[in-house]
């Protein structure tokens, strides 16, 4: 599976943009129930005026809304990236920790994004289950469970080592496009003989033009 994947795309990563960890890790709070499409959107506004811990706190929570009203639960969200960047400047001298504890502690981080940065910034072989890689690893039956932590537990187990870094941005982007929810592209799907989903949408993919 891995290295079908692989070779489609032999250098995966986040379709978030960023250019520091402290910048991927406030899109990828505010990326939760959001696109990525409408965070870079706003990123873009935003990360020009303010990008660093210092910067966005001095903005407070009105002066960040206008920038982020565009995604939702933003009012939540602005909250929790003036409490971060501030926890941020008080505990870790404004740099993002390299510590799963410390970036789980931090408001609004929870076990996914702290895996995303772990893994997108700092290079760890983590596994950061969302929606789409749930979906992709109980289809296939790569890595069935109940709930996210199990998928989790389960894809450490399955995936080989040497794939273990890429895998999960693998599996997000076969999510995406190719596994969707609703109708999943099951003719162009280049691992389709290797799952297990039993409701396979039917068809074959459409020969190539010469």
């Amino acid at each position: 599976m891995f290295s079908r994947l692989q070779a489609l795309n032999p250098k995966p990563t986040t379709e978030l943009e960023y250019s520091t960890p402290f910048e991927l890790l406030v899109a990828v709070v505010l990326s939760a129930q959001a696109t990525d499409v409408g965070v870079n959107k706003a990123m873009r506004k935003l990360f020009p005026v303010a990008n660093t811990p210092q910067a966005i706190a001095a903005l407070g929570v009105d002066g960040l809304k206008p920038y982020i009203a565009t995604i939702g639960l933003f009012n939540t969200k602005a909250a929790n990236v003036i409490a971060l960047s501030q926890q941020l400047i008080e505990r870790h001298g404004g740099e993002v920790p390299h510590d799963r504890a410390a970036l789980e502690a931090l408001p609004g981080v929870g076990r996914k994004t702290a895996n995303v940065v772990l893994n997108t910034a700092f290079g760890e072989p983590t596994m950061a289950v969302d929606t789409h890689i749930f979906r992709v690893s109980t289809r296939t039956g790569l890595a069935p469970g109940k709930d996210v932590r199990a998928v989790e537990d389960g894809l450490l187990k399955a995936v080989p080592a040497h794939y273990l870094h890429d895998a999960h941005h693998w599996l997000i982007l076969h999510g995406r496009y190719v596994c969707k929810a609703r109708k999943p592209d099951c003719p162009h799907c280049a691992i389709r003989d290797l799952c297990r989903f039993t409701d396979k949408t039917p068809g074959e993919p459409e020969p190539v033009a010469a």
